[in-house]
């Protein structure tokens, strides 16, 4: 168990001052729409080696938005991903340190100018922790059955987090878990990190279970004792299925629901593009009803925007 004088919950003092802590929308595909070729295994990583300053601007611009949150360009950024680009450990974790010091460098330019803390709390920085599938760079985030123990999805996840724990970050976002073994490698070490909390949450395929088939309900339930775990919930899922799975996972976890779901395109990744139409249309008026079963961390994934963001802050912060 954590040492209590260590272990903080910002999440619950964010809650304390007001209903919904509004998370941030998509990265990737911002900084795509923004002119950045992110056809590459790093993904969003690739621009911490040749466009910081981008990822800093969007940063900066969710937070304009409104968003409580910046969550950092380290989701896809492992020592196995930069090692396959000819990258050493030392400046892997430099480049993943620098993912967590953009975000802060954007979050303090924010905070500056005191017209930005008119209603507003201090935002805060969350560590993106992206699954082992995102390291295969095949779309796995979205299947599961990777095959693996949970223990070695913990020796898997161990050395990045020794890095992202300790770089500045106000809690950690562990995301797009489409299974309940790589939740619990992670509860697992957390424990080793005992001054940040963090969330989890799942991809998911329908309205009751994740990628890998697992009922979401049972997963959250299982997490529902680690204590650092300060919120749980589900990310990068269709906006359709988002009531029912809170709605289940919200009768087996004391938690907070965090929900940030994509635009309701499919994600081939073979060619790397998202196919289909867009769900996302009055996506404050959807979050409404994701607000009414239980979600209080709030915000979007793949395909949505600061417009999005926008949309949540105006609805949400005039509560």
């Amino acid at each position: 168990m954590p040492n209590a004088a260590t272990f903080f919950d910002p999440i619950a003092q964010a809650l304390s001052q007001q209903p919904v802590f509004i998370l941030d929308g998509a990265l990737a595909t911002e900084l795509e729409k923004r002119g950045a070729n992110l056809n590459d295994p790093l993904w969003s990583a690739k621009l911490l080696i040749e466009q910081p300053d981008l990822i800093q601007q969007v940063h900066f611009d969710y937070f304009v938005a409104g968003a409580d949150v910046a969550t950092t360009a380290s989701y896809q950024a492992t020592f196995e991903a930069f090692q396959r680009r000819g990258y050493s450990r030392e400046e892997a974790a430099s480049l993943m340190q620098k993912s967590i010091t953009l975000a802060l460098q954007a979050r303090d330019a924010f905070w500056a100018d005191p017209a930005n803390r008119v209603g507003r709390i201090q935002p805060l920085v969350a560590a993106s922790v992206g699954p082992y599938g995102a390291m295969l760079a095949d779309g796995s985030e979205y299947r599961g059955n990777y095959g693996l123990s949970q223990q070695a999805l913990a020796d898997f996840h161990r050395p990045r987090l020794q890095v992202l724990a300790n770089a500045g970050a106000d809690l950690l976002a562990c995301e797009t878990l489409p299974c309940l073994d790589e939740a619990l490698a992670i509860a697992s070490l957390l424990p080793e990190f005992d001054h940040m909390a963090a969330w989890v949450s799942f991809s998911c395929r329908d309205g009751e279970h994740n990628s890998q088939g697992e009922k979401l309900a049972n997963c959250v339930a299982q997490l529902d004792g680690v204590p650092q775990i300060v919120a749980v919930g589900i990310n990068c899922t269709a906006p359709e299925f988002i009531p029912s799975l809170v709605a289940q996972a919200r009768q087996a976890t004391t938690k907070p629901m965090v929900v940030y779901p994509n635009s309701g395109e499919q994600y081939d990744a073979a060619h790397k593009q998202w196919h289909g139409c867009s769900h996302s249309d009055n996506f404050a008026q959807q979050a409404q009803a994701w607000y009414a079963c239980g979600a209080r961390l709030i915000g979007g994934c793949c395909r949505t925007g600061p417009a999005d963001i926008a949309a949540l802050a105006r609805t949400f912060k005039a509560r």
